[in-house]
């Protein structure tokens, strides 16, 4: 590594293939090379651009004051871990540019410590990669559902009651007709219910738990119902330690994302949805606001073999009343984006258009079993 970094001539992966070199200036995102000191060893096309400064001048340079974290009051340090690192939705000053909102990945060199390769994805970059937005679509849906459940509780209650009074007054011809408006009352009330599970931003009470038994009462729910004529595939890791977790809300956000699956291989021939998991090593996912890193080993992957979310909604997927579905409420995956968030998580959707599938990725912190 250090002879392909200095000024040996760089090594060639076949005869008349690119250098190391040339595939570093090739590489469509912008990239770092970074040494155990902290220096920038290398630089290519892509991150001359996003810093506004020259290959010459970035090399050198400390990479903690060419990519300066911006937030006020942030109390973490991604430039001095010998771990893998997502930094996602944060703002840095990069280089000569402006202030900027970016994702920063970064990534050891196996065999090397201390070497790291640093990718910054800027926000209009990153979207198209399948990164999700900021929480700010959680935001919005609780103050929707607030608004929404004042509004329509207060009048339904008072329907309610017209109804049993009515029913007090009969003889019993109208006892069924009554008896159905007090059902269908009671019926939209527990969707009002439901629908104000947005408007709180507390922590939920989390635990450390067993995840498989709650992906397969949520899997045996979809087969039982809405994917009863789809094959769910299941790949776990039987290693996997405990995650955090709140069992009810686990098993809501795997129903939901089995759902959203689902519906997207309605006109399928041979519909696929797989439930994976794995345990990531060193993964850490910062996301603003100061709140410092968080380890989020823990993986769930939602697969399938779909079209994928349309193009035009991809930058507010997880944004409240936001759907590509004819008959959709979009909800479901701002439901989704709440409560992982209330589990100290993290969701984001891919598409791997190479293998034709659609993926959505939760990452939950480790517990340890008492």
């Amino acid at each position: 590594m250090t002879s392909v970094l200095t000024s040996v001539p760089p090594l060639r992966v076949a005869q008349d293939g690119p250098s190391l070199a040339e595939q570093m200036t090739a590489l469509p995102v912008a990239t770092l090379i970074v040494k155990p000191d902290n220096s920038i060893a290398d630089a290519n096309v892509r991150a001359e651009t996003l810093l506004n400064m020259a290959r010459s001048a970035i090399i050198g340079s400390d990479v903690s004051r060419t990519i300066r974290i911006a937030e006020a009051g942030a109390r973490f340090d991604i430039w001095h871990s010998n771990k893998a690192v997502a930094a996602y939705d944060i703002k840095v000053h990069a280089g000569r540019t402006a202030e900027m909102e970016v994702d920063l990945l970064i990534s050891p060199i196996v065999d090397h410590d201390g070497w790291r390769v640093v990718s910054v994805h800027a926000q209009s970059q990153a979207r198209k990669i399948g990164r999700r937005n900021s929480a700010g679509g959680a935001r919005s849906a609780m103050g929707a559902a607030a608004i929404l459940a004042h509004e329509i509780k207060n009048p339904l209650s008072g329907i309610r009651g017209a109804a049993q009074l009515l029913e007090s007054g009969q003889d019993g011809r109208d006892t069924a007709l009554t008896q159905l408006i007090c059902n269908e009352v009671d019926r939209i009330a527990a969707l009002i219910d439901r629908m104000q599970d947005f408007t709180t931003d507390r922590t939920l009470e989390c635990h450390p738990g067993n995840i498989y038994p709650l992906i397969d009462r949520a899997a045996g729910i979809a087969a039982a119902g809405f994917a009863k004529n789809i094959k769910i595939i299941k790949h776990y890791d039987p290693s996997l330690p405990f995650a955090t977790i709140n069992d009810d809300a686990l098993v809501q956000v795997m129903i939901n994302l089995l759902k959203n699956a689902a519906e997207a291989l309605d006109h399928v021939a041979r519909p696929v949805i797989r439930v994976e998991t794995a345990f990531r090593h060193g993964v850490s996912v910062v996301t603003g606001g100061g709140r410092g890193s968080a380890v989020l080993p823990i993986e769930i992957l939602v697969i399938d073999n779909g079209p994928g979310v349309p193009e035009h909604i991809l930058d507010h997927l997880f944004n409240p009343f936001i759907t590509g579905k004819r008959d959709g409420q979009g909800l479901g995956l701002a439901l989704v984006d709440k409560l992982v968030r209330d589990m100290n998580g993290f969701v984001q959707y891919a598409r791997d258009t190479e293998a034709g599938e659609s993926s959505f990725r939760i990452l939950l912190p480790m517990g340890m079993a008492s």
